[in-house]
């Protein structure tokens, strides 16, 4: 068939398909990133490719149905992302904000606390992330690094330290009352998994800037995390806020599994939506666009 031999719903058509197949190929870039640098020179088992990507573009779908619902209905949801360095906590985020609308699902990945924000009430700082209604929240770490890091690291002090667990239950609580969602995530990999994906950070000159030297540090003190995780969950595992441990070792099914838990977690329904009628084209006869001069447009490399 020629071009000549095409009729307008067909090129229509054609138009559609392949700009469905661009909007996968962002998928696709970022597990062609993932599998980049296998030092062994083979990929490891994981889920069947066609399956893991049918599983997260359904579940993906379900997320748009849980932020139409969560707008309509003006909840207010936080998601808490929690674990060792490297344990795939930005790759679920990724793909859970991947087709949001980033007005209501929002990531808070806050950095280390100014010398102000040092001096205020702990929770202070975590508080001005919080949604309002119709929102989500992502926090990629949380008010949960006074158990980790702060601790590990000696940022805190023992009574900072034993102020917080006595603290978080009723904040958490307030926030439940307050009509917050709240889930809570903990990405648990093995010491060799994550030894592995150092190495490979190591190697990925695209990568290496995830390597801080507090990554590099907490190589070394590696049982003193598991001790620091062990006293949170047993401090912090509430009825009203439990935590939920991911196994993250698989990167494919800790994605696709924290996901279908998340929807499972919140009673969300479809909302009805409005067809969108796109009105006719209004032309006025006396407009003439002006021409761009060449020097302002992007050169043409590709």
């Amino acid at each position: 068939m020629t071009a000549s031999d095409r009729t307008p719903e067909m090129a229509k058509r054609e138009r559609i398909i392949r700009e469905m197949t661009d909007d996968l190929d962002e998928e696709l870039e970022m597990e062609l990133d993932d599998s980049r640098l296998d030092e062994t020179g083979t990929l490891r088992p994981t889920v069947d490719r066609r399956l893991y990507f049918r599983e997260l573009l359904r579940l993906q779908g379900e997320l748009v149905k849980l932020q139409d619902w969560v707008q309509s209905e003006k909840k207010k949801v936080v998601v808490l992302f929690e674990g060792r360095d490297s344990a795939g906590k930005g790759g679920v985020i990724k793909r859970i904000t991947q087709r949001l609308n980033p007005r209501i699902c929002r990531v808070a990945a806050l950095p280390a606390p100014s010398e102000r924000e040092r001096s205020q009430w702990y929770f202070q700082r975590y508080v001005a992330h919080l949604p309002a209604g119709g929102e989500m929240v992502l926090f990629d770490r949380s008010w949960y690094n006074r158990a980790g890091v702060e601790r590990v690291m000696g940022f805190c002090s023992e009574d900072q330290y034993q102020e917080f667990f006595k603290t978080v239950p009723e904040f958490e609580r307030m926030l439940i009352r307050s009509g917050i969602i709240l889930v809570k995530y903990w990405f648990s990999i093995t010491d060799d998994e994550q030894q592995f994906r150092f190495s490979m950070r190591i190697r990925d000159p695209l990568k290496q800037w995830k390597l801080s030297p507090m990554d590099v540090e907490a190589r070394s003190r590696w049982e003193q995390y598991t001790k620091a995780k062990e006293t949170m969950l047993e401090h912090t595992h509430l009825p009203d806020s439990p935590w939920w441990i991911v196994d993250a070792v698989d990167k494919k099914r800790a994605r696709l599994n924290c996901i279908a838990h998340l929807l499972s977690q919140i009673p969300y329904q479809e909302v009805a939506r409005v067809p969108v009628v796109l009105p006719p084209r209004v032309r006025n006869p006396d407009y003439h666009r002006g021409p761009v001069p060449p020097e302002m447009y992007v050169p043409a490399k590709y």
